[in-house]
């Protein structure tokens, strides 16, 4: 495959398939453990994906459009080699020799994304360029939201209780009914016992201060999948608090990781469970457009209470102590039996999780893509004429598909997502329409972020080169109905709608995004689900919110309050998507972007 860049002709070396299955879920890096040992501290202090340090060392040190460094900085994995066939990108296996990489490199041309003056957004110069990236997290530091506000969020008119982040540099009506993490653990939600904060990158430090200074010495439990080097980063820089303890998930299976984001909070009032999509690290909380679903608070059950008391109609009580059981942690068993001890019946949407396995019998349908196929035979309806009614999958990385749809796409994936009722599909799955949404060159270069912003995007080019048949699926992200267009996403979100793009058969909120590893895949002529990373989301579907007709509609823009307000999900961005046009090209994090500065006049060349 061959790509016009800045660069003259490269060869990209790939790694192995198997390691692919993961290679781009932000897979963590343990270099910034080194850089510390050695005085570097340009990059981040706590484990994080290759992306990431690209996207921190670009913060720390913008490339200008005239920068001269731009001729000698190189891309991770790239090695330059002459051309006898003109500039572009060469892309081949390390594996091959010189003489095979030519032979076997795919003629495909990916067209280079053309700088359009006339469909920018205003460039936002950067002034900031000389602050410590330690200076620029702390500016990421939001105030909580005025009481008034948060009370209103609680107890106001949003019966999924779905909301968004907060995102600075957009209108402020865009962030009304928007949380910061700093109004989740608010004394406004509860009088904070203790906690537990499940999640894949953590900076400790930062964690502790989005607590309220009157709970940040309460017991805190981290839940993490870290290894290693890694695993003793993330112990170093909770060294300071007493208080802090840690749980280490199990990851057997290799390239698996630990990617569930969740809080637990217990209060003297009761029980909350937090579900989201972000980070435990400044710059999730700051631009991006994530996602959340903040439980009701659980009061406690009266004491000598059934094992079966305090369930709600959807199952999660026992759904969440189950995953919690999964992690086969002392540690977590103190939270499981204070799960058992309070009431969660008010809850209306289903847990749906992964965890790391493989699975067959019985245990086949509880976890992954699977579960969702079983949660939407028992309990959504069969739509008339449901072929026509498209699915859409939204998500901010994508594993190794397989050379083409019949891999696990469009085979056992999407008749997942196509489930419902208790009928058995007669249709064709390749009839249902796919549109995936994931961000083009273009949607990143002018985002509020910029280039660095796609640091959270880490689809790299050695699995892109293996899976441009899934290009033409591609839509754009485009987000005006809540203010987010320049947020670039974080949050993962899949649906099915109809042909009209204004009924919802059911939402999916979750970590999972468009891989494998998340969802699982099926081995053994389809009798064992092989799952390799844990990962947590929750499915809004209408019969848990009384509504007979089988699906939601889609809110507007500007919904009036009304009182049927529970028919109306409040999808986070535009519908229906628009398609990649003829130069739109997805957002790859390890080649260079130097044709076109992004809003703070930089480049990206993510060396």
């Amino acid at each position: 495959m061959l790509q016009e860049g800045a660069y003259g002709k490269w060869t990209v070396s790939s790694s192995d398939e198997s390691a692919e299955e993961n290679s781009d879920s932000e897979k963590p890096s343990t270099s910034s453990l080194s850089d510390t040992a050695h005085g570097r501290t340009s990059g981040p202090q706590y484990p994080c994906s290759e992306a990431r340090k690209a996207a921190h060392k670009r913060k720390a040190s913008p490339l200008k459009v005239t920068d001269k460094s731009l001729s000698t900085e190189t891309p991770p994995g790239v090695k330059q080699r002459p051309s006898q066939e003109g500039s572009g990108w060469c892309l081949s296996s390390s594996d091959e020799e010189p003489e095979d990489q030519q032979k076997h490199a795919p003629k495909e041309i990916v067209k280079e994304e053309k700088y359009n003056a006339s469909k920018e957004y205003p460039l936002n110069l950067c002034k900031d360029d000389k602050l410590s990236e330690n200076v620029k997290a702390e500016e990421y530091n939001e105030t909580p939201s005025e009481a008034q506000d948060t009370w209103d969020l609680l107890n106001g008119g949003n019966p999924f209780r779905f909301f968004l982040t907060k995102v600075s540099g957009i209108e402020q009506s865009h962030n009304s009914g928007a949380l910061h993490i700093k109004d989740i653990l608010s004394p406004l939600f509860g009088t904070l016992i203790s906690s537990a904060q499940f999640n894949y990158c953590i900076d400790v430090g930062w964690l502790v201060r989005q607590y309220p200074q009157e709970f940040r010495k309460k017991p805190l439990l981290i839940v993490h999948g870290e290894k290693r080097e890694s695993k003793a980063e993330l112990l170093a820089q909770a060294r300071p608090y007493e208080n802090i303890s840690f749980c280490q998930a199990k990851l057997d299976i290799a390239f698996g990781t630990h990617h569930t984001k969740m809080m637990l909070l217990l209060y003297e009032e009761g029980l909350r469970v937090v579900i989201h999509t972000s980070n435990l690290i400044a710059e999730d909380w700051h631009q991006k457009t994530q996602g959340i679903w903040l439980s009701p608070l659980y009061p406690k059950l009266p004491k000598g209470a059934s094992g079966s008391a305090g369930e709600s109609e959807t199952n999660f009580k026992s759904d969440l102590m189950s995953y919690l059981m999964a992690y086969n942690s002392p540690a977590l068993k103190e939270w499981i039996d204070l799960i058992q001890e309070h009431d969660l019946s008010e809850t209306r949407v289903y847990l749906l999780g992964s965890t790391p396995g493989r699975y067959q019998g019985n245990d086949r349908e509880k976890w992954g893509h699977l579960r969702l196929r079983k949660l939407l035979r028992q309990h959504a309806l069969s739509i008339p004429a449901q072929e026509s009614w498209p699915l859409v999958g939204q998500f901010s990385s994508i594993g190794s598909m397989g050379a083409d749809g019949s891999k696990w796409l469009c085979s056992e994936f999407q008749e997942s997502l196509v489930a419902a009722g208790s009928s058995v599909t007669t249709f064709r799955k390749c009839d249902v329409p796919i549109h995936l949404v994931y961000p083009t060159v273009n949607n990143v270069r002018q985002s509020l972020e910029g280039y660095p912003a796609g640091g959270s995007l880490p689809y790299s080019i050695q699995t892109a080169q293996k899976q441009l048949w899934l290009h033409s699926y591609f839509h754009k992200w485009s987000a005006e109905v809540s203010g987010r267009t320049q947020a670039i996403p974080h949050i993962k979100t899949y649906m099915r709608l109809s042909p009209d793009f204004q009924k919802i058969a059911w939402f999916l909120v979750t970590s999972a995004n468009l891989s494998k590893a998340a969802w699982g895949a099926l081995e053994k002529n389809g009798s064992q689900l092989m799952i390799r990373s844990y990962e947590l989301g929750v499915l809004f579907l209408p019969s848990a919110f009384g509504l007979d007709k089988g699906y939601f509609h889609v809110g507007g823009k500007k919904l009036p309050e009304r009182k049927d307000s529970a028919t109306y999900f409040p999808v986070p961005y535009d519908l229906p998507p628009e398609q990649y046009g003829s130069k739109d090209q997805p957002w790859i994090w390890n080649i260079p972007y130097t044709d076109a500065p992004d809003t703070h006049g930089n480049m990206w060349v993510p060396s």
